[in-house]
């Protein structure tokens, strides 16, 4: 115990005075003599070196109900198991709120230490310089980035260096009402193709009279990361938003085949619908299937009043799913007595324990792969199987296209544009061709900031 205390404070106040301590030298006063010899010829005992106070580093973060709850627990321990740092932990608003908040903190020079940072929000920061490289402060506090999943340590990475570390990461999920399923006379388990939905989508529909009182499945709105939804959809009919290159595909054959197929769900065959929160919805029984976040398992496991069953996202003429959520990074800003801190939280908070316990609480995607080999995790996967679909279908996964994640507000367009057609019935070349010539233009900066940075 003692060696691991010496070693975290060696590891704070080593990092935390190098940045320093050539400066401090430079400008030093001139050293105090020598002490003189006591009577009897004995040197007068030194005074004792001051004890180290701590640091406190500030964290912005997201979020609310069951995993807000969870992420304040999370920094309760840690500032319980050591006291070299205090983290004080600040909520700021859902995934924008907080992006927004810090870069006007950026501006005033009030920015936090630590931020949660989303999939479509830590890149915006590293393209404006403002996030740190972590690999000198990972070494140091002997993070093993090789334990993380690959696909989710990799997304944060840009020319070798990491600047963005996964905690909250997830995928889409397929998540159904077991007690629908089983009043509609189907299998307890997911559909394997949209096609085969189609046909079970009209056995699940309830009305009231001509009205469609709880439709087969929802759809969110663009506030509610339809655009995050429907991007596998979109792979799924051989179609894509972008290249990793910022070539638009908003108007390819199977990107409007993709719309096409979400528009008809909704206008044509009435089976589908959209709403506001997709969550709640599903959780009230107000829909009997929907697509929705990893993320969102806690709540659901929390609050439905009925079991819930989850599979991979249907196929059409392929497999596709992508990953999202967010991750923890240090604002460049950090003063250099407080990175090591900070460095610490991360640290902590994405380790095999903590990650597990996360995980189990929120639904949340284990982020280390030797958690998935805990005693505690597979006991889990038993008790708990919904939660291991995630898990298995985090292999079939791949990165986002740019369109989403790296055009300024990219999510957004798409979103509205995908409002266009499920909620307005529009056209959907019409709808999507639009929203091609917006990505184009929001586009051009990026990329010219990449050449800038990057080469």
């Amino acid at each position: 115990m003692m060696d691991k205390q010496f070693s975290r404070r060696k590891f704070l106040m080593g990092l935390g005075a190098s940045a320093s301590m050539m400066a401090l030298a430079a400008c030093a006063a001139p050293a105090a003599p020598a002490a003189a010899p006591a009577a009897g010829g004995e040197s007068a005992p030194a005074a004792a070196a001051p004890a180290m106070e701590s640091v406190t580093v500030t964290l912005w973060s997201s979020y609310t109900g069951k995993n807000g709850e969870t992420e304040t627990e999370l920094v309760r321990r840690f500032n319980e198991s050591q006291t070299d740092v205090n983290l004080d932990y600040q909520f700021q608003g859902s995934y924008e709120e907080t992006a927004q908040k810090i870069t006007a903190a950026l501006q005033a020079k009030t920015a936090p230490d630590v931020a949660l940072l989303s999939d479509v929000w830590w890149f915006k920061f590293y393209l404006n310089n403002a996030l740190l490289p972590l690999d000198d402060l990972m070494a140091a506090a002997e993070v093993d980035t090789a334990d993380y999943q690959d696909s989710l340590i990799n997304e944060g990475v840009r020319q070798g260096k990491h600047y963005w570390v996964p905690f909250a990461r997830s995928t889409p999920l397929f998540y159904y009402n077991k007690e629908k399923w089983a009043a509609a006379g189907l299998p307890d388990r997911g559909p394997e193709t949209w096609d085969e939905f189609m046909e079970w989508a009209p056995n699940l529909v309830e009305m009231d009279g001509s009205e469609m009182k709880v439709p087969a499945f929802a759809h969110p709105d663009g506030a509610s990361y339809i655009a995050w939804l429907f991007q596998g959809v979109a792979w799924q009919f051989g179609g894509a938003y972008s290249d990793p290159d910022f070539t638009m595909r908003m108007t390819d054959e199977g990107t409007l085949a993709a719309g096409e197929f979400y528009r008809d769900t909704v206008h044509t065959h009435k089976w589908a619908r959209p709403t506001k929160d997709i969550s709640p919805d599903f959780i009230n029984g107000l829909t009997a299937s929907a697509m929705m976040s990893t993320g969102s398992m806690g709540g659901v496991k929390a609050n439905a009043a009925f079991e819930f069953g989850t599979a991979f996202l249907p196929k059409k003429e392929f497999f596709g799913c992508c990953t999202g959520g967010a991750g923890l990074g240090i604002l460049a800003a950090t003063p250099a007595e407080k990175q090591a801190g900070a460095m610490e939280y991360i640290a902590f908070a994405s380790n095999v324990e903590n990650t597990i316990f996360w995980a189990q609480n929120t639904g949340y995607m284990p982020v280390r792969k030797s958690a998935l080999e805990n005693p505690d995790m597979l006991a889990y996967f038993d008790e708990f199987p919904q939660f291991k679909t995630a898990v298995e279908q985090l292999a079939l996964t791949q990165p986002q296209d740019s369109a989403r994640v790296f055009v300024p507000n990219g999510d957004q367009i798409i979103g509205k544009g995908l409002e266009r057609i499920t909620v307005q019935a529009e056209e959907v070349a019409v709808a999507f061709g639009d929203v091609q010539k917006i990505l184009e233009e929001e586009a051009a900066p990026v990329v010219a900031a990449l050449k800038a940075i990057e080469g």
